[in-house]
């Protein structure tokens, strides 16, 4: 049965020759998604003969047996429910990837129906009386560890959906769940449509002052493709975050500033236009009415029911503990900051806008450093294999380049992961660059998941999306460091996805894990991007090939947790904004969202935005992107991810032995074990904090 909080993806090979006869690449599942087939008008058709073949199916299933069972009730619905997730899967893709009005519209029609079939399915009481026949019958103990953590997640799940709610409250209950699809759906089309309206364009030089080469070249290709004239800069990730700490222009800055916290909200220079406000009160109080259905105090309590944290009271400990930890150093770095602004720039006061300006001014004047001397020496061809390489190293994997594969764009590429032995392991779709209609960010999503079949093996498929600045003429792609971090997370995610060993979809790759402990396959693997040997391995001067040269590399180092104590409270505050706004918040009791906002980050932050500040209207992790009552999961895992890593600093970073306990004993189990049990399989004891606060320059 669905993990209902995050659908499966299952198929069956029994169902291929029938979806296939029909004239729809949507409906084609016999191999690959067929991308350049795949039109906005084919949406519809193709859900509407999934959805009532499902239900057809589903009847039958419900009527062909008397004693329920793994093979004639458990696997079939899995089946059923694959299909529908392969079909929709490119669909949700592409409107992220290529977004359109038309492919837009189909995606939005067809989202709601989705919801509400897997709500259907959720609180059919005829289900969950099979499950329940299942999982006490004598058969259960004889099933696979996988097989019963997915049959006990269904229950679960039966009960978080409302199975036993009167008919009433149940119907409120998928009213409730079909809005929230679709309001998630139109805040981030919102965060999208106000990041694309907005632009820079410079056309006298001057303004251009303190830029780096590398950002005025990506400026000036953006102008040129659109046939404008001088430079263009945008809100996209890697445009923005150069002009915010490296222009000279302070106005300038403060209006690129401006435009981007304002976005999709009442405040700046699209007031109003796609205003998010009121979407995320409706958002809250749905959450709120639908966790009181279930009989939870909150929406948090509810959504804590799938995680290791065991309640609210735990986790908002766990954050003030890390607040308190971390604030004073937070403090330290704002102080010395606003006395070198004074004292080397004259800078009275140090307004918002000016603080990554004058970060990046003190990080080179005390470690004769600066982010952009790193990026000539990350080039993606030398990133990109030396990530492969690394992986290799630890898992004994080899990754290559597949030709002739389908995508969605000419600069998608598509790579397969082979064991040792010459096993296919995965296969996965690599976007890297940011463009037009593509939402921002960077995200790792499932394309087919592993299963086995009549057939053999279905090889898991994932896609990796990063949002980096793009090759200039005749030069590569240069990614800064950061850059290079955010790509070892995501792929850390794919391998999560592409290397289980389970082979029931339920609980294979990510699914079924905990949510609060998917992030440290991720997080985990970001670690080798500080160490020498792997930097070797991932780095190289563009132009000569050198390495990164004895005295960069030190001062790297020694700049690696620069502004540390501002940076981790700086996620603590949207990690409390979401734990508060979803655990004791009430819009209709006065204090409106940006008064709790604003209450957090007197609490722990230790720099007052603006009053036209509005974050909230683009936090799409929490109102579009399924970390509700979740962003402290981040620092959760953290701490996972920092003690796993703890094992390869005793042993070595590319000790074997060790790398192959990580993949045995956590990328391959995915969600069938306890997160906890696999993490003292592998560690050898429950997590310590103690090196979290040492790579953040936190410990005492």
């Amino acid at each position: 049965m669905l993990n209902y909080m995050c659908y499966q993806n299952l198929t069956s090979k029994r169902f291929d020759m029938e979806t296939t006869k029909i004239n729809n690449p949507l409906l084609d599942f016999t191999g690959l998604p067929r991308f350049s087939a795949i039109r906005p008008e084919h949406v519809a058709p193709a859900l509407d003969h999934l959805l009532s073949q499902s239900r057809r199916e589903l009847e039958q299933i419900l009527e062909g047996a008397e004693n329920y069972t793994w093979e004639n009730f458990a696997q079939p619905i899995e089946d059923m429910e694959e299909r529908l997730d392969r079909m929709w899967s490119p669909v949700s893709h592409l409107n992220a990837v290529v977004n359109s009005d038309a492919l837009r519209a189909a995606y939005n029609e067809g989202l709601p129906r989705i919801s509400e079939f897997y709500t259907e399915l959720a609180q059919d009481e005829r289900l969950y009386r099979a499950y329940k026949m299942i999982a006490s019958s004598p058969e259960f103990e004889g099933l696979s560890q996988a097989q019963k953590k997915i049959i006990e997640n269904a229950l679960r799940d039966f009960r978080l959906a409302g199975v036993e709610l009167n008919e009433r409250d149940k119907k409120r209950f998928k009213e409730i769940q079909k809005e929230l699809s679709s309001l998630a759906s139109r805040f981030s089309e919102n965060v999208l449509d106000a990041t694309q309206a907005w632009e820079l364009l410079i056309t006298d030089p001057e303004d251009l002052a303190g830029l780096p080469e590398t950002a005025r070249a990506s400026a000036k290709q953006t102008a040129e493709q659109e046939g404008k004239r001088g430079w263009k800069f945008t809100l996209e990730g890697p445009s923005y975050s150069a002009f915010m700490a490296y222009a000279d222009n302070r106005e300038l800055r403060r209006k690129m500033y401006e435009a981007y916290v304002t976005r999709a909200s009442d405040q700046g220079p699209h007031a109003g236009k796609w205003d998010n406000g009121d979407l995320i009160v409706r958002i809250i109080k749905l959450r709120q009415e639908a966790a009181g259905l279930l009989g939870f105090a909150n929406y948090a309590e509810y959504s804590l029911q799938t995680r290791m944290a065991k309640n609210v009271e735990q986790v908002m400990d766990f954050l003030h503990d890390l607040a308190a930890r971390s604030r004073p150093a937070a403090e330290k770095d704002l102080n010395e900051l606003q006395a070198f602004a004074r004292a080397q720039f004259a800078v009275d006061k140090l307004e918002v806008w000016d603080i990554p300006y004058y970060s990046e001014k003190l990080r080179e004047h005390r470690y004769a450093f600066s982010q952009e001397d790193l990026r000539p020496y990350f080039p993606e061809d030398r990133v990109v294999p030396g990530m492969f390489e690394v992986v290799k190293r630890l898992y004994g994997l080899e990754i290559a380049r597949v030709e002739g594969v389908e995508t969605w764009h000419p600069d998608v590429r598509f790579y397969e992961i082979k064991s040792a032995s010459g096993e296919i392991c995965g296969r996965f779709y690599m976007d890297l660059y940011a463009r037009t209609n593509k939402r921002g960010g960077a995200w790792m999503d499932e394309c087919i998941n592993r299963k086995r079949t009549v057939g053999g093996v279905q090889v898991p498929v994932a896609y990796l999306t990063c949002n980096f600045s793009p090759p200039v003429k005749d030069r590569p792609s240069l990614f800064t460091h950061e850059e290079v971090i955010t790509l070892f997370h995501e792929f850390g995610h794919g391998l999560h996805h592409m290397l289980t060993k389970v082979d029931h979809v339920g609980v294979a790759g990510i699914n079924g894990v905990a949510w609060d402990a998917v992030e440290l396959p991720s997080q985990f693997m970001e670690n080798w991007c500080w160490e020498r040997d792997a930097l070797d391995l991932i780095s190289g001067h563009y132009r000569t090939g050198e390495r990164i040269p004895d005295d960069l590399y030190e001062k790297m180092i020694a700049a690696k947790n620069f502004h540390s104590g501002m940076q981790f409270v700086r996620q603590l505050e949207f990690a409390l904004f979401d734990m508060q706004l979803h655990s004791g918040f009430d819009p209709d009791r006065g204090k409106s969202v940006q008064q709790l906002l604003d209450e957090v980050r007197a609490e722990v932050s230790v720099v007052t935005p603006p009053e036209f500040n509005r974050f909230q209207n683009s936090f799409s992790h929490v109102f579009s992107g399924g970390y509700a009552a979740g962003y402290y999961s981040y620092k959760w895992a953290e701490v996972l991810s920092a003690d796993a890593f703890s094992k390869f600093e005793e042993n070595g970073i590319f000790d074997r032995k060790t790398g192959m306990e990580f993949l045995r004993n956590i990328l391959e189990k995915g969600g069938a074990h306890e997160p906890m049990e696999l993490f003292v399989q592998f560690r050898g004891r429950e997590p310590s904090i103690t090196a979290l606060l040492r790579h953040s320059g936190l410990a005492a």
